[in-house]
């Protein structure tokens, strides 16, 4: 390879890595850990907080994700749909993913360094479910869930990030987190029914057929909304906060709506376009309401 080969891999790196964990998918976990933080002071926690927050927040989804991309790496080799990801397509090597993930675990550590000591103490317990969930979907139809228990510490992170102690009205947050992630993670879950059943993976889908299991994600998104509910009324949030939840509410309704077993064409808009829309109405809607 010669010098100008070796400068034009350099230089794709950056799209490379932002491709394989996806990066764009961050804007579903991190309005929630905001949300989290705001929540804590009922008021902004700052400039400097709210950066190291978004840092670690970045860091550790990057981990989580290249941990699941590595770990799944066999398994989406073998699906039509995922064997043109970075790993299994070989335009990224392992040794370069697993240096990805120590910088990744680097930045969290930098991040975590600037926040109060307890989210350092609590870090492993948040490494340990990343490193877990890719396996839940080897042994469970309930990896689901697991998936947005993962994802909805990050309210939970935000709040111990401000007020430097654990407490228990952001696990209200982080209650409506996973079953709003868990309940489009299997309407997404259902393009993969087939290949999911001849390779032994488990998901609701595959376990019980998409009619069913869209029926559940509905009944998630319902409990979703109900928690929601509940963090308004604990925290003692007004009239725009309620609005704000009527939007979400009827985003997930449209969600939900676009989506049925005999037409899976728009699963890709309800799984991201909709999805990223929903969190940050959410958290707007929430600041703007404590600002009040």
């Amino acid at each position: 390879m010669t010098a100008s080969d070796r400068t034009s891999s350099l230089l794709r790196l950056p799209a490379l890595f932002a491709a394989f964990v996806k990066f764009e998918h961050s804007v579903f976990a991190l309005p929630f850990a905001y949300a989290g933080a705001f929540l804590a002071l009922h008021r902004s926690p700052g400039f400097w907080k709210m950066f190291w927050i978004t840092a670690a927040m970045v860091a550790a989804r990057s981990l989580a994700m290249g941990l699941n991309r590595i770990i799944d790496r066999e398994i989406d080799a073998r699906n039509p749909r995922t064997a043109g990801r970075e790993l299994p397509s070989g335009r990224l090597s392992l040794n370069t993913a697993l240096a990805f993930l120590a910088g990744s675990l680097a930045l969290l550590a930098c991040s975590l360094y600037h926040l109060p000591p307890i989210t350092w103490y609590l870090s492993p317990i948040v490494v340990a479910a990343f490193l877990i969930y890719p396996y839940t979907k080897r042994f469970t139809s309930l990896c689901h869930l697991f998936l947005g228990a993962t994802i909805g510490l990050a309210p939970v992170g935000g709040w111990v990030a401000v007020s430097g102690r654990l407490a228990w009205q952001p696990f209200l947050l982080m209650g409506a987190v996973t079953f709003w992630i868990a309940g489009f993670d299997i309407i997404y879950a259902c393009l993969d029914l087939d290949i999911d059943r001849r390779q032994g993976i488990h998901s609701l889908p595959a376990s019980i057929g998409i009619a069913g299991a869209l029926w559940v994600t509905r009944s998630f998104h319902l409990a979703a909304v109900a928690l929601l509910v509940l963090v308004g009324q604990v925290e003692g949030l007004g009239v725009v906060y309620y609005a704000g939840l009527a939007v979400v509410a009827l985003l997930l309704s449209y969600e939900n709506a676009i989506v049925s077993p005999g037409d899976l064409s728009r699963v890709n808009t309800a799984f991201m376009t909709m999805n990223g829309v929903i969190s940050v109405v959410y958290v707007a809607f929430l600041v703007a309401d404590l600002a009040l």
